[in-house]
């Protein structure tokens, strides 16, 4: 019993450290100012570790929410009393963590505005992806602050040593504090283009998790998971509530959605051609479709938009064969424009091939082949492997498996090319 309460306990420290840990750290940070960032963290984990003390011995209590809220506001006035360039902020703290007890004491089902809460968390991820800050200490620092990632946990998911990840954060914390960033929203002015860092690093987020690039997992959900939970928060707020975060979470829900079926019970790789669609999240479909038709409204058009209604065709497709590859093609020309990148290009060639077949996929191919960013991109023979494949032509498609798995990938990747040279090899 005591050993179920204890994994019980553990589980809802675990919880509530992802979805209330960054509100905390976000109320604490926008009081004591960013360059104070290291103490409101301090705060949080100190009352959470308290919690995870006393929780297995002495029992969940009946509002764990309001008890950790309380135990972090009881913390960060003990600090205050030994800064005493903070002193002043007491009656601030008091005003704020009531705000956040108010709310974790409300009704379920209640649907009063909390808007001051999300402008706290808002004003995290803002300060947090500063274009200042380089783009991997923006990611990191994100999943710290904002997304209640341990060191250790980051370092996983990227498949980095934890001091790599530990100096990012360090030089993160040191930007912030040598250029004075601000944790404020941006004004109307430079709202765009602060929007935009912002949307970058939730996109290479979700990617990471989506389709990790190195390890033994193809896939890392909770990473996946984050990225939309912080870009729904995004559009949540009025000054960020825009077609181009509409058009983001709409892509990401899209590919989220096809997450059950691209991976089997062995953590083998399932292609979009075997999945079975039935395992596909319809209800996550839906809402994505939803926040496309919002991505609609405006004149802004966006790579996010191409790439969210490329998602909405496959996701139309009742079968990989009834699929609407001239559609997705035309969408591939107009995406090429946005974003004339080789891989993008690749992936124009993938669906030139299903179209209008691989032979017409290889000429297309042929145009990139030489791109400097494509020489160490395992995807690019990989392609032509399959292409050569459906032409019948095993021989070259083994060439171009073997030279696939000469460049990085993740281990179930590896697997799946190591069967298709296999199997190309005894053809």
């Amino acid at each position: 019993m005591a050993e179920v309460l204890d994994n019980t306990a553990m589980e809802l420290v675990d919880h509530l450290f992802r979805h209330q840990a960054g509100q905390m750290i976000a109320t604490l940070t926008r009081i004591f100012g960013p360059r104070h960032i290291d103490l409101a963290e301090e705060v949080v984990q100190e009352a959470l570790i308290k919690a995870l003390q006393q929780w297995p011995y002495r029992g969940v209590p009946d509002n764990p929410l309001a008890w950790l809220i309380q135990v972090a506001k009881n913390r960060a006035l003990d600090l205050l009393r030994r800064e005493a360039s903070l002193r002043e902020k007491s009656e601030e703290i008091v005003r704020a963590f009531a705000a956040q007890e108010d709310f974790a004491n409300r009704r379920v089902g209640t649907n009063e505005p909390l808007a001051e809460l999300f402008d706290d968390t808002l004003g995290m991820i803002f300060m947090a992806c500063h274009p200042a800050i380089p783009r991997e200490g923006r990611v990191a620092l994100t999943l710290k602050t904002v997304g209640g990632f341990g060191v250790s946990e980051i370092a996983r998911a990227f498949l980095a040593k934890e001091p790599t990840i530990a100096q990012r954060l360090v030089r993160a914390k040191r930007l912030i504090r040598d250029e004075g960033l601000s944790f404020d929203l941006p004004g109307e002015d430079e709202m765009s283009a602060r929007l935009d860092s912002v949307l970058e690093v939730l996109y290479l987020l979700f990617n990471e998790g989506y389709t990790a690039h190195a390890g033994e997992n193809l896939v890392r959900a909770d990473l996946a998971q984050e990225a939309i939970r912080l870009c729904s928060l995004v559009i949540r707020h009025p000054a960020t509530d825009l077609p181009k975060c509409h058009a983001l979470l709409s892509l990401m829900m899209f590919q989220a959605a096809r997450l059950p079926a691209r991976v089997g019970e062995t953590g083998e790789l399932s292609l979009l051609s075997e999945q079975d669609r039935s395992l596909w999240d319809r209800r996550m479909i839906y809402l994505a479709y939803k926040h496309l038709d919002a991505a609609a409204e405006g004149d802004e058009f966006t790579e996010y938009h191409l790439q969210a209604a490329i998602a909405g065709c496959h996701a139309a497709a009742s079968s990989y064969d009834l699929t609407d590859w001239a559609e997705i093609v035309r969408l591939y020309d107009l995406l090429v424009v946005l974003n004339p990148s080789p891989v993008v290009a690749l992936n124009r060639a993938v669906a030139v091939a299903k179209w209008k077949g691989p032979e017409a996929g290889i000429r297309a191919i042929e145009e990139i082949v030489r791109h400097p960013a494509m020489q160490h991109y395992y995807l690019l023979p990989a392609t032509l492997g399959e292409l050569w494949r459906e032409m019948g032509d095993a021989k070259k498609a083994a060439d171009f498996y073997r030279q696939a798995l000469n460049h990085p990938c993740s281990e179930p990747e590896r697997r799946f090319l190591s069967k298709r040279l296999e199997a190309a090899s005894g053809a």
